[in-house]
């Protein structure tokens, strides 16, 4: 799936969950927290690509994460997909195939998944203010990148990066720690697990049960079957999965914000 949709799908799941507790099990969030949580979780949808560089040298290619901050991001992604292919080969059996490339390996797995949500957390906990500023920023980062795709492509690496560098530090400066701090890792595991699903429906699918070991082969990739996985750039995913994405995320957020306007003008429904 590409970058956009990944972003979307994470932006989506979060509106439609922060709904489904709203509603039923009466967990009501701030304005500021639900935007958060909105767009952690859609730059945590990006963040298991950062297994896929680019050229980083003349600021190219790359998965949508990858190209983010410039040559920063596009080196980053360059050793996490050289830790990855490492990873792989050093854990691969016998029937695993020969792999030139990091891409959809450790970063596409349910233990990196944990390990961020989780990860997340204890940092925001242990070292506060700066750690907070710090995952926010990059958070913010990818989630414009990926959700205002055009627009990102044309203002470039800098401007993206100014807007995220304000915006992390106004939602620090606004964001409850005691509960913000838990709200930021959980987005962003649910943004990881979001993206490693948005995976599988596609023909090359993840190794989402390492380190399984499944017939002699440790990343066994799953997947939908090729008659109905979708194509990476086809119509269906470009243009059908983003306007269902954003079907379901406009209505979790009318859901979400019409109960207070309505209270404001002493309206019941």
């Amino acid at each position: 799936m590409m970058g956009p949709q990944h972003a979307l799908s994470g932006a989506a799941v979060w509106l439609a969950g922060s709904w489904a507790l709203d509603q039923f099990a009466d967990y009501h969030q701030s304005p500021l927290a639900l935007a958060v949580g909105t767009a952690v979780c859609a730059g945590g949808a990006l963040f298991p690509d950062l297994d896929m560089s680019g050229k980083v040298t003349r600021n190219q290619g790359g998965a949508t994460v990858a190209r983010t901050f410039g040559v920063f991001s596009l080196f980053a992604a360059e050793v996490m997909e050289k830790i990855s292919l490492g990873v792989y080969y050093a854990t691969k059996l016998s029937r695993d195939p020969r792999r030139n490339n990091g891409h959809r390996t450790l970063t596409h797995t349910l233990p990196f998944t944990v390990l961020v949500g989780w990860g997340t957390t204890a940092l925001c906990a242990a070292y506060g203010k700066w750690a907070v500023i710090t995952i926010l920023f990059f958070m913010f980062g990818l989630a414009l990148r990926g959700l205002f795709d055009e627009w990102a492509e044309r203002a470039g690496w800098v401007i993206i990066t100014l807007a995220s560098a304000g915006a992390a530090w106004f939602t620090f400066a606004n964001l409850p720690g005691g509960r913000g701090y838990p709200l930021i890792g959980t987005a962003l595991g649910v943004g990881c697990f979001v993206h490693i699903l948005g995976d599988m429906i596609t023909r090359a699918g993840v190794p989402i049960l390492w380190p399984i070991p499944i017939k002699r082969r440790m990343w066994m990739m799953i997947g939908l079957p090729n008659s109905i996985a979708l194509r990476v750039g086809s119509k269906a995913e470009v243009v059908g999965m983003r306007i269902a994405l954003t079907v379901v995320s406009a209505l979790a957020t009318v859901g979400l914000i019409a109960p207070s306007v309505l209270s404001r003008f002493d309206i019941e429904i």
